[in-house]
């Protein structure tokens, strides 16, 4: 599967994200990939706060209720 997405990779220290974006990977499917670390998939299974951050970038992932 190639990804085109047009959003700049890690540009942004946060991200919200509902349930319709799991399973969840960073980076996302509209960020360009070829500037990018590879796919990592993150999961909130263990996060009680709601929060996990990606382990290359550090970007944190805030899942939202809704």
């Amino acid at each position: 599967m190639i990804h085109t997405g047009t959003a700049t990779p890690n540009d942004q220290k946060q991200y919200d994200v509902t349930r319709k974006d799991l399973p969840l990977h960073c980076p996302m499917p509209n960020m360009s990939l070829w500037n990018s670390h590879p796919r990592v998939f993150l999961s909130f299974e263990e996060a009680a706060d709601g929060k996990i951050k990606c382990p290359y970038c550090g970007a944190d992932y805030v899942l939202k209720r809704q």
